[in-house]
């Protein structure tokens, strides 16, 4: 694996992320789907939804940081924009029925903060290689 700030937060992402997801079914006590309500990861609100989630945006992190770093650039840059909908529209689910994977205060924070850095990283980082590949060829 090349050095590469995407394909770095990808697999750490990724692995954080993939192994939330399985320390959250010890939590809820399995895979039940009716549970809309969350149980305390920490700080954090999880329910079985919540978790399988975590484990599918974990996978996409790492198996996209093993890939290549356009893909990992590609991943992040979704994932982040895709958390940071799910931040601001989780301000408004906390407390509501709608709210079906268990959104906390705590929950909207670490999404914010990971669409920052996810979307920092992904919009800003790498863009030397492909400018000086570029350059190369011109």
């Amino acid at each position: 694996m090349s050095q590469s700030p995407n394909r770095l937060l990808g697999a750490v992402f990724g692995t954080v992320y993939l192994l939330v997801g399985l320390a959250g079914f010890f939590v809820t006590s399995g895979v039940a789907f009716a549970a809309t309500t969350g149980k305390a990861l920490i700080i954090f609100d999880v329910n079985p939804l919540h978790n399988i989630i975590h484990l599918l945006i974990g996978a996409a992190l790492l198996f996209a940081a093993t890939r290549s770093v356009p893909a990992a650039k590609g991943v992040n840059t979704t994932v982040g924009a895709v958390y940071l909908l799910v931040g601001v529209v989780g301000l408004f689910l906390v407390g509501s029925s709608a709210n079906i994977i268990a959104l906390n205060g705590a929950d909207n924070v670490l999404h914010l903060a990971s669409a920052v850095l996810l979307l920092g990283v992904g919009l800003g980082a790498d863009k030397v290689a492909s400018t000086t590949a570029g350059a190369r060829t011109a």
